[in-house]
């Protein structure tokens, strides 16, 4: 800033005539003025004036300077014009990465696009865990607990898991009413893409887990399969409720054994840490924030 201001006293004492006019317009010194010119002809290892008791007039090498130097202010203060720009107006690319659950959102995201149409949403979405730096995007949408001293975060809600089947499936195999009775049934169950291990049923009978054996019957690494296949009357599955509260709702799907699948999972808003956040992103955190994508249950 030291340099701009040196090259800004330059260029209005060409443009004023001399030091003293210079000054009146800048709101310093003559010699102030003065000085800030000696101070960048030292820098630059040149002379740009020619100066006399009456007036200044620039050298070969202060002309050539002088277009640089309008150019560069130029530059600087179209940079500023666009800053307050979008500040006024958030703008600009914004690339968010969301979980396969993050279609129920979509309605939320409609909204956000006509509050802020100088916004370009651009949304990835995968269950693959992604690296929100490398991978270059300016905030993700993840469940569970996330440990990255990189990241800033804010909690979004919670969910649980909700075990589903048809109604037709369940006239056929019957309801199960324990844990124990799942492995007369067939299940559709999640591959997680990133270890290959199959998804683990989160049961739990008196505050203890139940290592309950799945009789597999599907196996699949997105979550709308599970859905369609399961109101398909093709087996259970186990998937979080807020993607299937329009079919509980609807009466297509029918959850059992809520009473052993009360343990909540976050589900949070993360970018990487930043003294500045950009209009842009600052906007969409604090709008999914406030946006009640999920009805709000008690933590753990």
């Amino acid at each position: 800033m030291d340099s701009l201001g040196a090259l800004n006293a330059f260029v209005q004492a060409v443009d004023a005539g001399g030091f003293t006019d210079a000054g009146r317009r800048l709101g310093i010194s003559p010699s102030a003025v003065s000085k800030a010119v000696a101070r960048l002809e030292e820098r630059l290892g040149t002379r740009l004036f020619h100066r006399s008791t009456r007036s200044v007039t620039l050298t070969a090498e202060g002309m050539l300077f002088l277009e640089r130097c309008r150019r560069i202010l130029g530059e600087f203060e179209a940079a500023q014009t666009e800053l307050a720009r979008n500040q006024a107006a958030p703008q600009g690319r914004l690339r968010i990465s969301l979980p396969s659950m993050g279609l129920r959102f979509m309605s939320k995201l409609a909204e956000f696009r006509r509050l802020y149409p100088l916004i370009e949403l651009e949304l990835d979405f995968s269950d693959q865990l992604v690296d929100v730096i490398e991978d270059g995007f300016d905030a993700v949408i993840r469940t569970g607990e996330q440990a990255d001293s990189r990241l800033m975060s804010r909690t979004l809600g919670f969910y649980r898991r909700a075990l589903v089947g048809s109604p037709g499936y369940f006239r056929q195999a019957g309801l199960p009413q324990h844990p124990e009775d799942l492995s007369r049934h067939a299940c559709l169950v999640y591959r997680f893409r990133t270890s290959g291990k199959l998804d683990k049923w989160p049961l739990r009978r008196d505050g203890e887990w139940l290592d309950i054996e799945l009789p597999v019957s599907m196996v699949m690494n997105t979550l709308e399969p599970q859905i369609t296949l399961a109101e398909e009357g093709l087996g259970l599955a186990c998937v979080p409720d807020l993607a299937v509260r329009e079919q509980l709702r609807a009466g297509t799907l029918v959850s059992v054994l809520g009473d052993y699948l009360e343990t909540t999972t976050r589900i949070q808003v993360m970018w990487p840490s930043s003294r500045h956040l950009s209009p842009k992103l600052r906007v969409f955190v604090d709008f999914m924030a406030a946006a009640e994508l999920i009805p709000p249950l008690d933590p753990p």
